[in-house]
């Protein structure tokens, strides 16, 4: 894969040997390309692939797209935090939902779009966004409503969503709801996804739900919904 002629379009953590931090760089590298535009190299073979050419049409985005809300839809001025939340904002209606959008991400690029584009679309509403991972979230204890965690899980051990759902432990609310979305690993496009993403420079983990589930069960939070999709399925937890 080609790398970017400028080296401050990508978020960079320090330069270090550990894999997580390599994890985190890779993902933010991965996402950043693709908010600019940037073509990837892809072997022949990759771009047969059907997934591929679902990609290419813009069909693929219906499959991969977790519609949070309709398991726990943002209510009037509830204050809800969005992690790894890209450039959301700008296209789920916040604006219908009137409540209060509060993001964090590792891609520079979707925080400065956000930061431009948001005041705009509404100022009230919107409330700024971070740029760091999951695990160290800028947030005061107990601040939010609901936090939302969708289209990243699968980039990254279950060890480090140990630390993820810790963090989001303590910036929720007591009562307050967690909302993120798994790879099912079993899914028919499943391995084919991941074999594409491998390939744009992200690998994926092929996770059993019931470890998922484990783990979750662990941080003393309540499994309240599950939704299955085409390739994730939603989780609604309470801790």
């Amino acid at each position: 894969m080609s790398k970017s002629s400028n080296p401050s379009n990508f978020f960079s953590l320090s330069v270090s040997s550990d894999p997580l931090e390599r994890a985190i760089n890779s993902v933010a590298y991965r996402f950043n390309r693709e908010y600019q535009g940037e073509a990837f190299d892809l072997p022949p073979e990759v771009e047969t692939m059907a997934i591929f050419r679902d990609r290419m049409a813009g069909t693929l985005s219906e499959k991969i797209t977790s519609p949070f809300w309709e398991i726990a839809k943002p209510q009037k001025n509830q204050r809800c935090l969005d992690i790894g939340c890209g450039v959301s904002f700008l296209i789920y209606p916040w604006r219908d939902w009137e409540a209060l959008f509060y993001g964090q991400d590792i891609s520079n690029i979707a925080k400065d779009a956000l930061t431009i584009r948001g005041p705009q679309l509404n100022s009230k509403l919107f409330k700024g966004v971070k740029l760091a991972p999951g695990h160290k979230l800028q947030y005061e204890d107990h601040q939010f409503d609901l936090a939302i965690a969708t289209g990243w899980s699968c980039y990254y051990p279950l060890s480090y969503w140990e630390l993820v759902l810790k963090e989001v432990k303590r910036v929720v609310k007591p009562g307050g709801d967690f909302v993120f979305d798994i790879l099912i690993p079993d899914a028919e496009l499943a391995e084919d996804w991941a074999i594409l993403e491998t390939y744009l420079g992200t690998e994926v983990f092929l996770e059993p739900l019931e470890n998922w589930e484990t783990i979750i069960k662990a941080t003393g939070a309540k499994i309240l919904k599950r939704k299955p999709g085409t390739l994730f399925q939603l989780y609604k937890i309470r801790f």
